[in-house]
Formats: C-alpha cells, structure tokens, sequence
C-alpha cells in the first residue's frame, strides 16, 4: 500500500483546474446566509418538554453524523471538477522525418551484368537493390515512396513508414518492367507531383539511373525546375559504365558505340534543386553514395522524453456517487429515529 502511494505522489500532477476549488464552501455559506425554513404549525407545550429536550439532543447528534457522507461527497465532487491528473509512462516524440522517394531506373540497360556482388558477377539492378535495401534498414522514422521508370514512370509503393513494403516491391522488381527506354523527366515530375503535399524542407527525391532521357513528354531540365519551384531535393546517381558490354574472365568489356549515362544533365538536375550529383561504376561506389546520402539526409534526433498527463476525475466522481447512494437512504431514516 506505501509502495502504491508513493507511486501515486511521484506521479501526481496536480490540478488542471484548481478555481474548481472555490466551489467548497458554497454548501456552509448557504447554510449561514439563507435563513432558515420557518414553520407555520404553532409549538406544542408539554409537562414534560425537559425529558423531550434530552431525546432531541440525542436525535440531532445522529442527524449530524448524517451530514458526514454528503459532505465528504461534496468534497469528492469538488475534487473532481479540480480535473485532477497523474504523469504518465514516459513516452519519445515521434522523430522528424524525410518524405523521401527512390526512383529506381528499370530500362532495359539495367539488366547489364557488369557488377559484383559478394564475389559473383551480377546485373546493375540486382546490385542496386543489395545496396538500396541496406539504405532503407538505416532510414527509420522516415516515410518512403518507391518509384520505378522506365519507358514510364510509375508509382509502385506510396510513401509509408513501412519499408519492410518497399523492400518487397523493390525485390519484385524487373529490368524492363516499366519499359526498355528511359523518361527521366517524366519520373521526376511524378515525383514532383507525389511530394508537393508533403511538409516543406522534408521533400527528397533520390533518383538512380544508368541511362539517357530517350522517352516520356518532360524533359528532364524542365521537370528539375518544377521540382526546384515546389521545394523537391534531387539526388541524381548515375550508375554503371559506359554502355552495353559482355564479361570476359570476369572482366566486364564495354561495346564501343553504346548508350552513355547521361552524366552532364544529371548533374545539372541536381544543381538546380539543391541536391548532389553522384557517379557510381561499381558495386562498392553505389554502397558508399548511399552512405553519404544518408548523411546528407539525417534522421532528426529523438526529442527528449515526455510524460503525458492523464485524467484521474473518474475516481473522485465515482467515490462522490457512492457516497451519494449510500447516503440518502440514511437521511430518509434519520427522521424515523426521531420519531421511535
């Protein structure tokens, strides 16, 4: 019982609305002020009113022991009203976080098996899910979108604090789904589109691509300038090496004439959003420029630790009413005692 008490008064946050409190008096005021209910029937005077005056002095002492219940529910209720509150189980704010949107490049290009992943030759897409799949187990307390483009932009996972959800839809994924061209502007402005209701400064687009604009109906130039007036950062990554080749002993060969990463708009799209220009050729590479994206786009630290305040009026209430309850059958009988 001390070790719950204690608790209690550790815990006690006092009243929310202490004027309540006024209110106590009221019932003592109104019986000194009012005056009193006079009777209209004449006295009765007997031989023996003296013998009367002693069962009366008896009777009224019980009649006082009566008001002792609705007075203590009078203070109950008053109590009450006071709203009084307890501390509860500290609890962490929520932290601030990225609106951020991947938007993976799923062009025919990327089906090159030109990367190494875990000692084994693998294809640009395989690899960069290894790596954005790392990313994304780092980026907790954020809420991320997945989009992939290729011939078209598309939206595959809406922004969600589920990345267990983009993990899977990325995994699914395919070199070729979205088409075998790249429309580069059109991924942005679907971007752009996705994140213009998000809070501002939280707007990230992170976009990887091992190709050149060759399809959609927005040109890449235009689309950063959409996502610069609505407060959308862009990230560009451009991945891979110079064009289509084959593997020779392991050695990837690149075929002269190949399609290039389009380096020079990449750059330029995010100059003009306040984003930075990465260039990955390998495995390794792509592993350290979502390192430093991580850094360049940090979770906010956790705000200290709060106590939420909880209502405790119920039970001052509830006691108030079962005093209440108990109490009026005892002021019906009182004045049967006085009669017995």
């Amino acid at each position: 019982m001390s070790a719950w008490w204690t608790a209690w008064q550790e815990g006690f946050a006092g009243f929310a609305w202490p004027w309540a409190w006024a209110a106590l008096p009221l019932p003592l005021l109104a019986h000194l002020l009012l005056p009193p209910r006079r009777s209209s029937v004449q006295a009765l005077r007997v031989p023996w009113g003296a013998r009367l005056d002693g069962v009366a002095s008896a009777d009224g002492a019980r009649l006082h022991s009566a008001w002792l219940l609705p007075a203590l529910a009078w203070i109950l209720l008053c109590a009450s009203a006071a709203r009084p509150q307890q501390l509860g189980q500290a609890e962490t704010p929520p932290r601030e976080a990225r609106q951020m949107l991947l938007a993976v490049d799923l062009s025919g290009s990327m089906s090159e098996t030109d990367m190494e992943l875990g000692g084994q030759v693998v294809d640009r897409l395989t690899a960069a899910k290894s790596v954005i799949a790392d990313f994304l187990q780092r980026r907790a307390g954020d809420r991320v979108g997945l989009l992939v483009f290729g011939q078209r932009a598309y939206m595959l996972t809406p922004l969600t604090l589920d990345r267990d959800s983009v993990r899977l839809q990325l995994r699914d994924s395919v070199a070729g789904l979205a088409g075998r061209e790249t429309a580069l502007g059109d991924a942005i402005g679907l971007a752009v589109k996705r994140l213009r209701e998000q809070p501002e400064g939280q707007r990230v687009l992170i976009l990887l691509t091992d190709g050149v604009n060759t399809a959609g109906v927005l040109d890449p130039l235009k689309a950063a300038e959409l996502a610069k007036a609505e407060g959308v950062r862009v990230h560009t990554i451009a991945f891979g090496g110079s064009g289509a080749g084959f593997s020779l002993f392991g050695v990837p060969v690149p075929i002269q004439g190949g399609e290039e990463v389009d380096e020079a708009t990449l750059r330029q799209v995010a100059e003009a959003t306040g984003g930075r220009f990465f260039r990955a050729r390998d495995t390794g590479q792509l592993a350290g420029i979502y390192s430093e994206l991580d850094r360049l786009e940090p979770v906010e630290v956790a705000a200290a630790p709060v106590r939420p305040r909880i209502e405790r009026y119920p039970w001052p209430l509830g006691m108030a009413l079962v005093l209440v309850i108990v109490a009026w059958p005892l002021s019906r009988i009182a004045p049967r005692w006085s009669r017995a």
